[in-house]
């Protein structure tokens, strides 16, 4: 397969790898990560940690947990890669402005967060054996974005066990 900009993106680490492994998928495990990747998101993780921990007390389901790990885990692994993180951001800024067309730019936001899935994946702390509970129109707290946000996965989520 030929290299090009956007496979780079999506799955080459750059000339030194990642900035940090990727840690164990658990609330302290990745609030440490978060602490050295993006100190200014941990407000935004201890307030999703909270409402999590809130929705699950409340509906005695351990989804909305799940799905605050999964999201910061996804987080965690695309800013361990400084060109991914900033590949992302730019392409987001892209299909906010509205100024040109945003299929490309959105294929290649889903690359990279399934190159970040795969790494979540093979990553050596504990996977879960659970999918996200974040399909396409859900709406969800974007750890990356620091907002509530719409999915734009075209597809249902997975399970990143085999």
């Amino acid at each position: 397969m030929p290299e090009t900009p956007e496979a780079g993106h999506a799955t080459g680490d750059g000339p030194y790898g990642p900035l940090i492994p990727m840690p164990e998928l658990t609330p302290d495990a990745l609030r440490t990560a978060v602490a050295r990747l993006a100190p200014s998101r941990i407000p935004a993780l201890t307030q999703h940690l909270f409402e999590a921990t809130t929705n699950a007390q409340q509906t005695q389901s351990l989804a909305p947990l799940r799905a605050f790990v999964h999201s910061w885990a996804v987080f965690v692994a695309i800013e361990r890669h400084p060109q991914r993180a900033a590949r992302l951001r730019e392409l987001e800024r892209i299909v906010d402005a509205g100024e040109e067309e945003p299929a490309e730019a959105i294929a290649e936001i889903h690359r990279i967060r399934a190159a970040a899935e795969a790494a979540i994946g093979r990553s050596g702390g504990a996977a879960p054996a659970w999918g996200p509970s974040c399909q396409s129109g859900t709406s969800y707290q974007s750890p990356i974005r620091g907002r509530r946000e719409t999915s734009l996965l075209p597809f249902p989520a997975t399970s990143t066990s085999s």
